[in-house]
């Protein structure tokens, strides 16, 4: 079975229908997240910018015509419900498949059955969950079949489908993205979910807010936490549940978060933009974010490193001092002591001046040095560490920038030869780049007010006479 359900109203299946026994006699037990498993589009909770009015998904079911999908959403939000629906909307024979546990003999059994459907007159719809999981020789052996018409083709996955299926395959389906189900939609659903599996308890405000925010989103993990409290309840004869009962009955640890995947990159992303963006107070959530889901600390740390050259730079630059400090802090400290440095660097951070003034040089140069190859380094500033280095002119009248007036070698040239003063080190006028910004404005007038000038020798050279 998938791991992903929509959140909705009432399956077919009556309330109180027998339930069918094995050879021990034992009940058959149906989990309440398979017996709330919509009928129709119209049960379905949330994903109303997908399957309200005019909207591409319920346009796709009123047209009669199915194409070939990507949906791709977080679990528990109604990607295989939604792979059901459709069948049933065809009435195409529904073949599921799991990127988990099927390879190739799977889809040539797919691909048997989709041909003997079609002898007797019907579509067949493939789904595969979590398709990302298909290597690219395993997404390729699809194409065919779906060029062919053989198969409609709906792959669901958690992941980015832009990164995990192939674009061959990409560029024959469309992409659908799910949303996790909103507070509203989830309080529906709980409501509907109670009355079908335990209408004899009552749930205080705080118990019900507290199970949903467990859930996050997911409605799949909405009704097996209240398949776990209502189990919980009738062990311990609590009635009404209260929050302390939920916190006692089920594991904190359920925060919806992938270390590798989708969840983690996007909250990272937004720690990143709300340091760059000067906020100190979601800076702060997304980085207990990712805490609480389980993100190491010290990842953390070393993105600060980097946030730290990147967006603040020369504009202040402790930040980077203090972001290697929260890093060596943590590594002493440990968890949860450590996280405290760490979100000191963050608030820190975010509140500086910003510059990725360094940032951009670097990107600038780095460009203009893989355009422009290895140009020769001026014989000015080459190391003369022997005689005969110094007769083919090496280091000859380099200018000391230490015996020149305020220590600057005014009009002296440092880049190669035929290299123009490119200005890729632009500083802002902010913290204290503003400072470094006035320095080298007066160093470039210095410049120009330089005459050209036989170069000095300094007496340590010890260069021969003539040489150039």
């Amino acid at each position: 079975m998938s791991d992903d359900l929509f959140g909705a109203a009432e399956a077919s299946a009556p309330a109180h229908a027998p339930q069918r026994r094995d050879a021990a006699s034992r009940p058959a037990v149906v989990p309440l997240a398979e017996r709330m498993r919509p009928a129709s589009l119209d049960e379905v909770a949330g994903q109303a910018h997908l399957l309200g009015p005019g909207k591409p998904l319920r346009l796709a079911f009123e047209s009669g015509k199915p194409h070939s999908m990507i949906l791709w959403g977080p679990p528990g939000v109604g990607k295989t419900t939604l792979a059901r629906l459709m069948a049933k909307g065809f009435d195409a024979d529904f073949i599921a498949l799991s990127a988990v546990f099927s390879g190739v003999r799977e889809i040539r059994e797919a691909v048997a059955r989709a041909r003997a459907a079609r002898d007797l007159g019907r579509q067949t719809l493939l789904f595969v969950d979590e398709v990302h999981r298909f290597n690219k020789a395993q997404q390729d052996a699809f194409l065919p079949y779906v060029e062919q018409g053989l198969l409609t083709f709906i792959g669901a996955t958690t992941e980015n489908p832009s990164f995990e299926v192939n674009a061959a395959l990409l560029s024959r389906a469309a992409v659908y993205v799910l949303e996790a189900l909103d507070a509203g939609a989830m309080g529906g659903l709980f409501e509907r979910a109670r009355l079908r599996a335990c209408p004899e308890l009552t749930f205080e405000d705080d118990a019900r807010a507290r199970m949903i925010g467990f859930a996050d989103g997911d409605a799949r993990r909405l009704m097996n936490l209240i398949e776990q409290i209502q189990i919980a309840a009738a062990t311990a004869g609590a009635n009404p549940v209260t929050a302390a009962f939920v916190d006692q009955a089920l594991s904190r640890d359920l925060r919806r978060f992938d270390k590798g995947g989708e969840a983690f990159y996007d909250q990272i992303s937004a720690l990143h933009k709300s340091v760059r963006g000067s906020n100190p107070d979601a800076a702060l959530y997304w980085m207990c974010r990712m805490l609480d889901g389980g993100a190491d600390p010290l990842y953390l740390g070393r993105r600060l490193v980097r946030m730290a050259s990147e967006d603040i730079g020369l504009a202040d630059p402790r930040a980077l001092e203090i972001a290697l400090n929260a890093c060596a802090a943590y590594e002493r400290l440990g968890s949860p002591e450590g996280e405290l440095a760490l979100a000191e660097a963050v608030v820190f951070m975010a509140c500086a001046a910003k510059s990725n003034a360094v940032y951009v040089a670097y990107n600038e140069v780095r460009r203009f040095i893989a355009e422009s190859g290895s140009l020769p380094v001026p014989l000015h500033l080459r190391n003369a560490p022997t005689r005969l280095m110094k007769g083919l002119g090496y280091g000859h009248a380099y200018r000391y920038a230490h015996d020149e007036p305020q220590a600057y070698a005014a009009g002296e040239r440092y880049l190669p030869e035929g290299v123009a003063s490119p200005g890729w080190y632009r500083p802002t006028p902010r913290g204290m780049e503003a400072r470094i910004a006035e320095k080298l404005a007066r160093l470039r007038q210095l410049d120009a007010q330089a005459t050209p000038s036989p170069r000095a020798v300094r007496e340590d050279d010890d260069l021969p006479k003539g040489t150039s």
